[in-house]
């Protein structure tokens, strides 16, 4: 009886050994497909691809669909869609690297050039071939705002809609073109403000719900497009400079020649022969206003660090200070720090 006690102990001991081992090796051996006896194929990285909503996040997405099954068909990679319904929501997964390749806007471009480690590799063109947009200020067509000077002579009297403040369209270009440069800041100029997208806001002026909206081409063209009885009730009474279109912009630390294959596809999309290429430009259509992709780089952004500063430098010029030195130092280090800046943008 002992001896058969030590034996199952034995027995026993053996099988933990094999089991326990067993996992180990599996472990620890190479991968072999069971088809071909061939090392098995990694699965391809997917490639991030973040928008800048026109319109909603889900209208962005469909809009851009076409064109990134052909990215998937020319990588070998999925495309994995990052498309947000704010830019602080964009630009905060560019910041986490949750994003390889983006459309942006100027000032979100800017940030994530010299922040977020991206790289601008081409500017949108427009299908009227311009490579820019505007920013409007919208009423309604039956408002008593008829222009600029009807907006400004009745302050803390209307209700305005407006972007982001990363938005170029909705804040950027408006406040330095419109409101600091007549010394006012519409946060306070006005009775009340609502910020969301172009979309929302130019509802908002055919409702009621705001007496002036900021608002940009593509944004009023997609609106007309979609609401064009709402449309109709719609009358544009500012219209900025015309503002550098978006860029599309690459992270930097991914592989080179998945960098390179990006680019060159995005660059040369929709200038393909025959039928090929009147699918892509067909597929290039469904996101409004774009014709294509030009070759660009970093001094593309220059003019939206120009406006920031126009807008910065209106703000310190017209504020309320202790004193004309003082006033006279803010405006001495703004000049410093866009120096810095432009600096810091073209050295990339």
């Amino acid at each position: 009886m002992e001896k058969a006690g030590r034996m199952r102990f034995g027995e026993r001991l053996q099988r933990l050994f094999i089991v326990g081992l067993l996992p180990c090796l599996l472990a620890c051996a190479d991968p072999i497909r069971a088809d071909d006896g061939a090392g098995a194929k990694e699965t391809p990285a997917p490639i991030h691809f973040g928008i800048l909503p026109i319109g909603s996040a889900a209208e962005s997405r469909e809009q851009w669909r076409p064109l990134l099954e052909d990215l998937e068909k020319n990588t070998g990679h999925p495309v994995d869609i990052v498309s947000v319904s704010s830019y602080a929501g964009l630009s905060g997964a560019i910041a986490d690297r949750r994003v390889d390749i983006a459309f942006l806007s100027g000032r979100l471009a800017t940030e994530a050039v010299q922040r977020q480690h991206m790289r601008v590799v081409a500017q949108f063109v427009r299908s009227d071939g311009a490579k820019g947009n505007v920013a409007m200020l919208i009423v309604r067509a039956d408002s008593p705002i008829h222009d600029l000077k009807d907006l400004v002579a009745k302050p803390g009297h209307w209700r305005y809609g407006r972007g982001e403040p990363l938005s170029v369209t909705g804040y950027v270009a408006p406040e330095a073109q419109v409101f600091a440069s007549r010394g006012l800041n519409s946060d306070t100029f006005f009775a009340h403000v609502r910020v969301s997208n172009h979309q929302n806001n130019a509802l908002a002026v055919v409702n009621g719900e705001v007496d002036v909206a900021t608002c940009n081409n593509p944004d009023l063209d997609l609106f007309r497009q979609n609401f064009p009885n709402e449309a109709s009730q719609v009358r544009v009474i500012w219209r900025s400079s015309l503002i550098p279109s978006g860029v599309l912009v690459v992270r930097d630390g991914m592989p080179e020649a998945l960098r390179e294959q990006l680019i060159a596809f995005m660059r040369d999309y929709g200038h393909a022969p025959g039928a090929a290429g009147e699918r892509e430009r067909t597929n290039l259509a469904r996101i409004p206003d774009l014709a294509g992709f030009d070759a660009a780089d970093e001094s593309v952004l220059k003019p939206f660090i120009d406006m920031e500063f126009q807008l910065i430098r209106e703000q310190a010029r017209n504020g309320r200070w202790i004193s004309e030195q003082a006033r006279d130092a803010r405006l001495k280090q703004i000049d410093v720090d866009y120096q810095s800046a432009v600096h810091q943008l073209l050295r990339h």
